[in-house]
């Protein structure tokens, strides 16, 4: 059988999974510093199942940009007409349609470095190119402009922004913006605003921007981060204007599930409850930190080391800690490690003593 070319090519385990599944398989003990699953990180949910059980449910509507019931709750919390609201199944999902409404086969797309790997997949399951710009750091993370000119080609038709971004933490400043949105109208470029961790706000700078909705052409959510309940399988994408042509997209897929629709103002109630434990959490664990490049938002926590590579594993080879090297976020140069806030407070105690 002869796979597509868009799939990545044949990849082989690196050193530190290589250590990791034999101390596991040797039942060792590990203390794993990079769990970001709140559902697995201890914490505790407000009665919400019940929600799921809807007889409305029974009833299939099939409603291409969601239900209208569903969209009018998400427009009411963003304050957003409702007809600029496009539910979607998650913000994967919403990237891949986004890549579809905008990008021909071999066109590009420009995502920020370092950031989450997951873009080269989406991009390239669409046919499309990723072209990086960076980012550079002087006591807070920047844009450099310089490099983002360099990667517009007549092919860029859009240009993913994470705010605040993973794993850096950090939010794009108002005059990075104002330039921002002046380029990519001169080079009729789409904006993407992936806002997942913006409610986990820590320290963010006084001239931080910290929601582009109306400034993006695309601004993503969703539960996953929002309540903590990746499972739940529900996002949304708020429109500057109304896209109809997304609707073709929509409606061929037609993947949302009704029941999580049906609860979502009961999942939402959980919005409070959930991000305050998490926030207190990464409050916490961030103090256990000796020094670290600064946190605005988010999860994750970016800590300078002379070799990153060696340090995680000889972290996990010696002292069984499992942490993240940055060039698995696609650092543009080495010495970072990449440790999740979201971590268990004993574990991440115990982890940090022994780094």
């Amino acid at each position: 059988m002869r796979f597509s070319k868009r799939l990545p090519s044949e990849s082989h385990p690196n050193e530190l999974t290589r250590i990791l599944t034999a101390k596991r398989a040797a039942g060792i003990s590990v203390l794993d510093l990079t769990e970001s699953n709140p559902t697995r990180a201890g914490i505790i949910y407000p009665p919400f199942v019940d929600a799921l059980a809807d007889e409305r449910a029974v009833r299939y509507e099939p409603e291409p940009f969601g239900l209208p019931s569903a969209r009018e709750k998400i427009a009411e919390a963003y304050e957003t007409p409702v007809d600029r609201v496009v539910l979607t199944a998650s913000t994967s999902e919403a990237y891949s349609w986004i890549f579809k409404l905008l990008c021909d086969p071999g066109d590009e797309v420009l995502v920020p470095r370092p950031s989450y790997p997951l873009f080269e997949y989406l991009a390239a399951l669409e046919s499309v190119s990723v072209r990086h710009y960076g980012l550079f750091y002087d006591h807070g993370w920047y844009l450099d402009f310089h490099a983002l000119e360099q990667a517009i080609t007549p092919r860029t038709r859009a240009l993913v922004l994470v705010n605040p971004n993973n794993p850096t933490g950090h939010f794009i400043h108002r005059g990075e913006l104002e330039q921002l949105r002046a380029l990519c109208d001169r080079h009729d470029i789409a904006i993407l605003s992936d806002e997942v961790f913006g409610d986990y706000r820590l320290d963010p700078a006084p001239d931080a921007v910290l929601s582009l909705r109306g400034v993006a052409d695309f601004t993503l959510n969703g539960l996953s981060k929002l309540v903590g309940l990746p499972q739940m399988k529900l996002a949304w994408m708020l429109l500057r204007k109304p896209v109809p042509e997304l609707e073709i997209i929509a409606d061929t897929y037609l993947s949302l599930g009704t029941p999580v629709q049906l609860a979502l103002s009961a999942l939402l109630a959980l919005r409070e409850p959930v991000q305050r434990q998490i926030i207190d959490r990464v409050r916490a664990n961030l103090e256990l930190l000796p020094r670290t490049l600064r946190v605005e938002a988010g999860w994750y926590a970016v800590v300078p080391v002379i070799d990153e590579e060696e340090t995680a594993e000889r972290l996990l080879r010696q002292h069984n800690v499992l942490v993240q090297p940055g060039y698995f976020y696609d650092f543009e140069r080495s010495g970072y490690i990449v440790l999740s806030l979201l971590t268990p407070p004993e574990i991440f105690k115990e982890g940090i003593a022994r780094l």
